[in-house]
């Protein structure tokens, strides 16, 4: 079937436009889908990746084949930079020591008991630190889509938003410590390996926030009220651009930049109202392109290693989310709730797969193929627990949600 199409394909960039198209309209078709069906429009994305991808058909040109490309880049740079931007002064001073403490705590149980099970199971010390880090990786572009799509505006799903744009930033920072005590097993020099995770995380703060104080003084004053679309993405780009060439998180820059913004900004009141109206498109390119990066080989070589990781993962998000519940005085039922709302996992957990390939060579082939196989299964399977949870959450009496 393949060798058939390829007979009938359209030549170089006509094929990459043409397809960009085709999948756009395919996801307006899928989203309608979704909302009759109950299925979340994210699941639905990824298996159109996975059947128009090298394991399927193999329509999608090089480009759009992957989740390494500078399309998913942009996209997670969006993603941070519009929940950076939730996290307002009033959401902060309201809730940001319980936010901050719950995000913490389910990262910290995700990685240690992933780890920590690993190594117990006879993974070797180092990679069991690596599948670790990655464990801590979640998708907040899954699930602030989620609760956008069940239309719920309730405590449950402001703090889920509230904790979905702090969680990479702890997932992150985990996994630069994992990965330089992994380095350090395996014997890098103890100053180049807390160099390397430092620059990371620090230097991404610096850029986000470099990026963001002139933006917070110049944007919104054309148009009263709000920046424009222009000057919106033109702040993500460059914001994205940068993170590229300096080799930082995307993540957390986009995330610094429009924290900086939402607190900083002086000519505006709704800073990223514009890129709400443009978002959707990147994100259902990135949707796609992470079920394309699935590949048959990596899927059987992950086994019974890809197995564990899953397991352990989902009883890492769970423990988490009961210990931070109790933590902080919401219960265990509602700390619970939130564990299985945060099971989605991002393309950023293969952006990291390949970080710990560069520093455990070794071990490349084991980490890429969990990383892939996995992060496909739960992007697939992740939104329909963050949709169950929010269901649930809206049926409790006090945590219930109002529907627009």
């Amino acid at each position: 079937m393949p060798e058939i199409l390829a007979q009938v394909a359209l030549p170089g960039y006509a094929a990459l436009v043409a397809t960009i198209g085709a999948l756009f309209l395919g996801g307006l078709a899928l989203d309608t889908l979704g909302r009759r069906v109950h299925v979340p429009r994210v699941s639905l994305l990824i298996l159109l990746g996975v059947a128009t991808g090298p394991a399927g058909l193999g329509l999608l040109p090089p480009p759009l084949a992957g989740a390494d490309g500078p399309y998913a880049d942009v996209a997670l740079t969006m993603i941070a930079f519009l929940l950076g931007g939730g996290l307002t002064r009033s959401l902060l001073r309201d809730e940001g020591i319980r936010l901050m403490a719950i995000s913490a705590v389910v990262v910290a149980a995700a990685v240690l008991i992933v780890g920590g099970g690993l190594w117990l199971a006879g993974v070797p010390a180092a990679l069991a630190l690596a599948f670790g880090g990655l464990a801590g990786a979640t998708d907040p572009a899954a699930t602030a889509d989620v609760v956008r799509e069940a239309g719920v505006h309730g405590p449950f799903s402001r703090r889920l938003l509230g904790i979905v744009a702090v969680d990479d930033a702890w997932g992150l920072i985990a996994f630069s410590m994992v990965m330089a005590a992994a380095s350090l097993l395996t014997g890098m020099p103890a100053v180049e390996a807390l160099a390397l995770g430092a620059w990371e995380v620090l230097g991404a703060l610096a850029l986000g926030v470099a990026v963001g104080l002139p933006a917070a003084r110049l944007t919104g004053r054309l148009k009263p009220g709000e920046p424009t679309l222009v000057e919106a993405l033109g702040v993500v780009f460059l914001t994205a651009g940068f993170a590229m060439a300096l080799e930082v998180s995307f993540l957390l820059a986009g995330m610094a930049c429009g924290v900086t913004i939402a607190n900083r900004a002086r000519h505006h009141e709704r800073p990223f109202h514009e890129i709400e109206r443009i978002e959707w498109p990147f994100m259902l390119l990135f949707f796609v392109m992470a079920g394309a990066s699935l590949e048959l080989d990596a899927l059987a070589a992950a086994g019974a290693l890809g197995a564990g990781y899953v397991a352990l993962r989902t009883a890492g998000r769970l423990v988490g989310g009961v210990a931070a519940g109790l933590a902080v005085g919401l219960g265990a039922r509602t700390g619970a709730l939130t564990g299985l709302a945060l099971m989605p996992q991002a393309g950023v957990a293969i952006g990291m797969a390949l970080v710990a390939a560069e520093r455990l060579p070794h071990q490349a082939e084991a980490l890429l193929a969990v990383a892939v196989a996995s992060t496909v299964l739960f992007e697939v399977a992740g939104p329909f627990a963050t949709q169950a949870a929010l269901a649930r959450a809206d049926a409790r009496q006090g945590d219930g949600a109002s529907r627009p």
